[in-house]
């Protein structure tokens, strides 16, 4: 498949390996694209796993709606189930890196009988994440979300700094280009923007980014607050420990909100970039917990 929809929606898709082998979904960060895991997918097809990556919400040039509240993580996690119904998959394990980790940790959380296995790469789990704005400095490391929270300027913003952007955070100067070449005018960065957008509907995020937040666990993308649920399905979070946007603290917290089978892999000396730096580790790390 090359394609599929949900809503009028029409999202890109890379389909690779056999037709029968078990699925594995691949969901992008920001500022990327399923190009993000062109190093990872031959290791996996190799291993003999089907790999579906998509171009998600805000990428996929069919998928790019109106309205900060078209982004919100319930309908980002409902267009992966809509991309494993129109597969006629079942279940599949699950990996998302950065933006795409927390679509990861929403399908975990709310679609288990969908997931087979989590695997999460940079991302802690949002309830940890919460934590850390309120007890380590996460909220300083992670201010750009609220000037992303502006119209207009941050598009503007971001363009201007790429390639820069991601060479000058680990990423290596090939994977840059291609990201350069992608995302070539601020245009290309309103649908990318959009999931940050979608965050502070009810401003509750926005007080804990400022060190202020009572709660274990961030609000829904439509502002209700949301229960901390403890994972179920097994899982793996691959963290880099020279991360600049996300720091030791919530990856270290990560794992009180996981329910059993558990791996924290920290890839020392690993910037934020790990699909494009570090695909060999993320690859061992992901074989082991995909074969169980």
């Amino acid at each position: 498949m090359q394609t599929y929809t949900r809503d009028g929606l029409t999202f890109d898709v890379t389909d690779s390996g056999p037709a029968d082998g078990e699925v594995v979904v691949l969901l992008h960060g920001f500022p990327e694209d399923r190009q993000a895991w062109d190093k990872l997918t031959p290791k996996l097809v190799e291993a003999g796993y089907r790999v579906l990556a998509p171009d998600q919400r805000g990428y996929s040039p069919g998928a790019t709606p109106k309205g900060r509240t078209s982004y919100g993580l319930h309908e980002l996690g409902k267009d992966v189930v809509a991309l494993l119904d129109a597969a006629g998959v079942e279940q599949a394990h699950i990996v998302g890196h950065d933006w795409g980790g927390a679509v990861a940790w929403q399908l975990a959380g709310r679609h288990a009988d969908r997931v087979r296995t989590v695997t999460v790469l940079s991302t802690p789990h949002p309830a940890a994440m919460a934590w850390a704005f309120a007890h380590s400095d996460q909220w300083r490391k992670s201010g750009y979300m609220v000037f992303f929270q502006l119209p207009f300027m941050p598009e503007r913003a971001v363009l201007r700094q790429i390639p820069g952007l991601y060479t000058k955070t680990g990423m290596p100067a090939e994977d840059a280009a291609k990201y350069a070449e992608r995302f070539r005018t601020p245009q290309s960065l309103t649908g990318p923007l959009g999931w940050y957008r979608s965050m502070p509907a009810s401003g509750a995020m926005l007080k804990a980014m400022r060190g202020r937040g009572k709660s274990a666990s961030p609000p829904s993308s439509d502002g209700a607050p949301r229960p901390s649920r403890k994972v179920q399905v097994p899982t793996t979070y691959i963290w880099g420990s020279r991360d600049f946007a996300l720091g030791r603290a919530a990856a270290e917290k990560t794992g009180e909100f996981i329910a059993g089978d558990y791996e924290f892999v920290e890839i020392p000396g690993a910037g934020h970039w790990l699909p494009e730096a570090n695909a060999d580790e993320v690859a061992e790390a992901l074989l082991r917990r995909v074969r169980g």
